[in-house]
């Protein structure tokens, strides 16, 4: 099959497929075996490998999502997004990263980089003086994440692609948020993208994973380290996540219009100080993304006014869950500063903008009414309890 013929959800539901030869049934067939023939073998096979036959099938999935020439799959998305910085970076190397990103990356990276020698500068801006002047002549690698979690802030990649090249700089994004259906960053000519498949790539809340893609010659790299750290996945989630990802392309765009309508609602609210969704014409990122993404994505953050008390709010939906996490088919409603940023200080988060108030909706696939009544009502419960009191 020519994939570059084919569309996004052919690719979806039949690149990485694994022939079932020996009964002609409709899915792959799961391989779980932890041991394979090393003798008169063109590929010895082993889990720690990445290399078994559900393995190797997914990452070709990836790849043509991703329209890199190779990728990996992981027991995490931070065991991808550690094993891939530590596979460019030694002891005296330098990483610039923008200053709005996932909360594990960051507590990765000023907790745990000292002890290997890599010093890290967080910009200070998003645009490219702020990038060009955190980096040094020791910097190897150039690291962003757009959309941004919780706060949905949209960063330029041509212009981080230029800035990296005119110094022979690696580049990586954190696609999660986006997920292939929205953007290709490689076509902005990034160099290494990075997933947790634990969120739209699975997309039904049921798995962990982590993803990487890119040129056979960085996914090589990568490989090597990854060997020795052993973050893989177990081949019965590998099969999970490639019969989720089938669906990946019809659950995103579905995601993607509800978003767009609820986040336009929510502005429209008297309840909401503020919403952040890169969709909305008044989100400060809006044209970049008009130009860089096919959809605005599934994820909304908003603000409540200051009487509405965010966490009462969320014990109060009945149909939204208050849950860790995202991209599930069912919505879910979380605190960024209980749950993804809590391992950041109070300052650290007020550096970020992440209020106290600050809920991320993680959009699902339900009816918008359903999901705008559930909302109406928990404004409603927790007016009345502030009424009574």
């Amino acid at each position: 099959m020519s994939l570059k013929k084919k569309g996004i959800q052919t690719i979806c539901t039949h690149v990485g497929e694994i022939e079932d030869e020996q009964f002609k049934g409709a899915v792959s067939p799961i391989y779980l075996s932890s041991s394979y023939a090393f003798m008169d073998v063109d590929v010895k096979r082993y889990p720690r490998y990445f290399n078994t036959p559900n393995q190797e099938a997914l990452c070709k999935k990836i790849a043509a999502l991703e329209e890199t020439e190779g990728a990996l799959i992981f027991g995490s998305g931070m065991a991808a997004v550690s094993t891939t910085l530590l596979a460019f970076l030694n002891q005296g190397d330098h990483v610039v990263l923008q200053k709005t990103l996932y909360g594990g990356t960051y507590n990765l990276v000023v907790e745990e980089f000292a002890k290997y020698g890599i010093t890290y500068t967080f910009t200070d801006g998003l645009d490219e003086e702020a990038f060009a002047k955190a980096i040094t002549e020791k910097t190897k690698v150039l690291y962003i994440e757009t959309p941004s979690n919780p706060l949905m802030t949209i960063t330029d990649m041509q212009m981080v692609t230029d800035v990296a090249k005119k110094n022979g700089i690696i580049t990586m994004i954190d696609n999660t948020f986006a997920s292939p259906i929205n953007q290709n960053p490689i076509n902005f000519g990034i160099d290494i993208m990075i997933h947790s498949a634990t969120k739209y790539m699975g997309g039904h809340s049921d798995i962990c994973a982590g993803a990487v893609a890119a040129s056979q010659e960085h996914i090589d790299k990568i490989w090597n380290l990854a060997k020795n750290l052993g973050g893989s996945l177990s081949d019965m989630t590998v099969w999970m996540l490639e019969r989720s990802m089938k669906t990946m392309a019809l659950r995103v765009n579905a995601q993607n219009a509800n978003a767009l309508a609820l986040a336009t609602w929510l502005d429209s609210l008297d309840e909401i100080r503020t919403v952040y969704y890169p969709g909305l014409p008044s989100h400060p990122g809006h044209e970049l993304a008009k130009r860089q993404m096919s959809g605005f994505g599934g994820m909304v953050s908003f603000e409540l006014i200051a009487t509405i008390d965010a966490a009462v709010f969320m014990k109060s939906l009945e149909l939204i869950k208050p849950s860790m996490s995202l991209a599930g088919v069912e919505s879910t409603m979380l605190s960024p500063t209980q749950t993804s940023h809590a391992l950041l200080s109070p300052e650290e988060r007020e550096i970020q903008g992440i209020a106290d108030g600050l809920i991320r909706f993680s959009v699902g696939i339900e009816d918008i009414e359903d999901l705008q009544q559930d909302i109406i009502q928990a404004i409603k419960k927790v007016r009345k309890a502030v009424a009574v009191h």
